[in-house]
């Protein structure tokens, strides 16, 4: 099927060693059996992931970026045992096989898992779809209901009790963001500086009921089932979960959520497919979820702010990384455009006190 998920040729300089990597597959999952061909998923500006055709099996690997010295970002250990721990008691998750610490196999640590097939919202629709605005308007309400999901996982249960802490966790973030920022700053945008500054002044209190967050929680991190674009067949990306405050977690989905009238300079990048008609605004997202957790969301903004200062630092590093010369990738050179125009959009969010209609 033309529309679900395509690997592609490896990027030059992000090749897989495939001898030995065939080798240490065999060894420690020895029902796999054929010749071994690597492709990589093209999107995404994290970790780096590839499709393993193995014989009849299709596996998919995740390394950290090469050039990529934040450890706890790219914890390839830690994002393996969320997903070990996960997958008996929310099902939508890619089965985990194998982890490997050893950095001469592949260069660094991976881990492997099943390939889950289906259809994922990139920011250009696939070929042959039904996005009717019926369709994206239920899609929506299913996203966020997956999203609730989540954040209602008993994850002491799931043995994920010290994956984090949600006392404090509000502040942690903020400060620890902000120090992400100005160690990775390249050039002076005073927009996001001051939006480190306004978030600390504004922290709401913390919250006494923590939750599994997922904290990239967009339209891109979910695999559709092909047969019913809105039934969720599985969520991706899992480096970043935790143990932490659920409205924290929605407010990084806010801030990929992009609208129709948000600024020219915001639409231009175009995360994810929540433009087209019959997508709930950013309002409306927030008004569902509240309704859907039983959650009061008393100061919008501030998590929303949160959410555009969280993208404008992943994207800063990425683009440091890129001035540094550490990667080649081309897509990376126009990324200090974004970083300024994720500090735009949430001051015009701050000062006109909403997080619709800014444009």
């Amino acid at each position: 099927m033309a529309s679900i998920d395509q690997s592609v040729a490896v990027r030059a300089g992000e090749d897989l060693p495939q001898e030995a990597l065939l080798a240490y597959l065999r060894q420690h999952l020895p029902e796999l059996d054929g010749a071994l061909t690597i492709e990589q998923f093209p999107a995404g500006f994290s970790n780096l992931t590839y499709l393993l055709r193995i014989g009849d099996r299709e596996l998919v690997l995740r390394r950290p970026p090469i050039g990529a010295k934040i450890k706890t970002a790219h914890d390839m250990g830690r994002e393996y045992r969320i997903l070990s721990h996960l997958h008996p008691v929310y099902p939508k998750v890619p089965r985990p096989l194998l982890y490997c610490d050893d950095e001469n196999v592949v260069g660094a640590p991976f881990y492997v898992m099943e390939r889950v097939k289906g259809i994922i919202l990139r920011a250009q629709p696939p070929r042959g779809l039904d996005l009717s605005p019926n369709t994206m308007r239920r899609l929506s309400e299913v996203f966020v209901d997956n999203l609730v999901e989540i954040h209602g996982i008993d994850y002491q249960a799931a043995g994920l009790g010290d994956l984090g802490s949600p006392q404090g966790y509000v502040a942690r973030q903020i400060s620890g963001w902000t120090k992400r920022y100005y160690n990775a700053r390249t050039d002076d945008v005073p927009e996001v500086e001051q939006l480190t500054t306004w978030l600390q002044e504004h922290l709401p209190a913390d919250t006494q009921n923590g939750s599994l967050i997922h904290n990239d929680y967009k339209y891109d991190n979910l695999v559709l089932s092909p047969d019913d674009l809105t039934r969720v067949v599985a969520v991706l990306d899992w480096e970043m979960a935790t143990v932490g405050d659920p409205l924290m977690d929605f407010g990084t989905t806010l801030g990929y959520w992009v609208e129709p009238t948000d600024p020219q300079e915001w639409q231009r990048y175009g995360f994810v497919m929540t433009k087209l008609p019959g997508n709930f605004t950013r309002s409306e997202l927030l008004e569902y979820y509240a309704r859907s957790s039983g959650r009061e969301i008393a100061n919008p903004v501030f998590y929303y702010a949160y959410g555009l200062l969280k993208i404008a630092v992943i994207v800063q590093q990425i683009y440091a990384r890129y001035r540094a010369g550490l990667t080649k990738d081309p897509r990376f050179a126009q990324l200090g455009t974004l970083v300024k125009a994720c500090g735009h959009l949430a001051q015009r969010a701050i000062a006109h006190d909403r997080i619709d209609n800014l444009g």
